[in-house]
């Protein structure tokens, strides 16, 4: 059983920014590969990037690309995601997800997570 636990999110102004950290409980947390999902008000959860346990495979949403960056620190246990740029339709709650099997469809799958966070709210006003 993994347990996610995310923070960082709040209120920013379009342009600004905001780091996201996730933190996993678990031993084995560099075997994992570690997602961000985020889902709008009256929207489908939507992919936003994946890094894989070893770190050399990540990935990001079209909507994210150039903007966003995904990194992880094993020995802390913990997924970081570094928005910038962040325009109003970033608003949404932002999940961490975790799962032992990686894929590079697979993972960009909500259904290709076991588990997950709580999530945090960004808000982005114009």
């Amino acid at each position: 059983q993994v347990q996610l636990v995310e923070s960082g999110g709040g209120l920013v102004q379009a342009g600004g920014s905001l780091r996201l950290s996730c933190v996993a409980s678990g031993r084995t947390f560099s075997t994992y590969v570690m997602g961000w999902f985020r889902e709008a008000p009256g929207k489908e959860r939507e992919f936003v990037a994946f890094r894989s346990g070893g770190g050399g495979a990540t990935a990001y949403g079209d909507s994210v690309k150039g903007r966003f960056s995904i990194s992880r620190d094993n020995a802390k246990n913990t997924v970081y995601l570094q928005m910038n740029s962040l325009k109003p339709e970033d608003t949404a709650i932002y999940y961490c997800a975790a799962d032992r099997s990686f894929g590079s469809s697979r993972s960009r799958s909500a259904g290709g997570y076991a588990y997950w966070g709580q999530g945090t709210q960004v808000t982005v006003s114009s």
